[in-house]
């Protein structure tokens, strides 16, 4: 694997691209990223958004889009476009190794629904406002604390964290709760995403490592399911 820091040189793109990299428009910047792999057919990245905090030696302004980009193919950076600082990615992961996390993902929860032969996926914050306000909850502090805990047990869920090789020792931290919509030929997408921060325990290696690689959760063309992992001081 290999993960690159990769800056965007804003006067290569036109107006309309543009505008919907300021705007951090995740189907644009999921076309824009895709230059970098020339020659892949399928996708073989997972990226996350962040703003530039500091002043980069080649002089992006604070503010900018920065991106962060873990894929399977060593990206080649376009000139004038796409500058990528880039490095062999090989976690040494133990079991009980402790790790700090930073993840963007969109948690959703499968309901059977009548009439229906599929089941219907839901935003599991949306599903726990429903629930509360169902329940007779009107205090919006507390329909987010619901939809909070909604989203930290659906990262903590003892399935999901064992099938993917972790466990949460305590309750992350959740931020930046966003819903997104982009119109594109032939539909809409639709999708939502939530920060998570804290710590996490390897339980099984390979599986987490499997998970860094792959991600987790869904629309992860779309600036989720990406790990960002560093080692806690002992």
């Amino acid at each position: 694997m290999y993960l690159s820091r990769v800056r965007v040189a804003t006067e290569g793109l036109d107006s309309q691209s543009l505008q919907r990299l300021m705007e951090g428009n995740a189907y644009g910047n999921h076309q824009l990223l895709w230059r970098l792999f020339p020659e892949a057919e399928e996708r073989p990245f997972l990226f996350r958004q962040e703003l530039e905090k500091e002043t980069p030696v080649d002089g992006t302004p604070r503010g900018m889009p920065l991106f962060y980009v873990l894929s399977r193919l060593a990206p080649t950076a376009v000139p004038g476009l796409l500058n990528c600082e880039s490095k062999e990615f090989t976690p040494q992961l133990e079991v009980g190794q402790k790790l700090a996390f930073k993840l963007r993902a969109n948690p959703v929860v499968a309901r059977k629904e009548e009439g229906r032969r599929r089941s219907r996926r839901h935003d599991v914050l949306m599903d726990a406002k429903k629930a509360a306000r169902e329940e007779g909850v009107e205090d919006s502090l507390t329909i987010r604390e619901r939809m909070e805990t909604a989203a930290r047990e659906w990262l903590g869920d003892p399935e999901r964290s064992e099938r993917h090789g972790y466990r949460l020792p305590v309750a992350p931290q959740t931020t930046g709760y966003r819903q997104h919509a982009y119109r594109r030929k032939g539909g809409e997408i639709r999708f939502s995403s939530i920060d998570f921060e804290g710590q996490l325990e390897v339980v099984e290696p390979e599986r987490f490592r499997q998970t860094l690689e792959e991600g987790i959760g869904r629309s992860r063309a779309f600036g989720c399911g990406m790990w960002m992992v560093r080692r806690l001081e002992t």
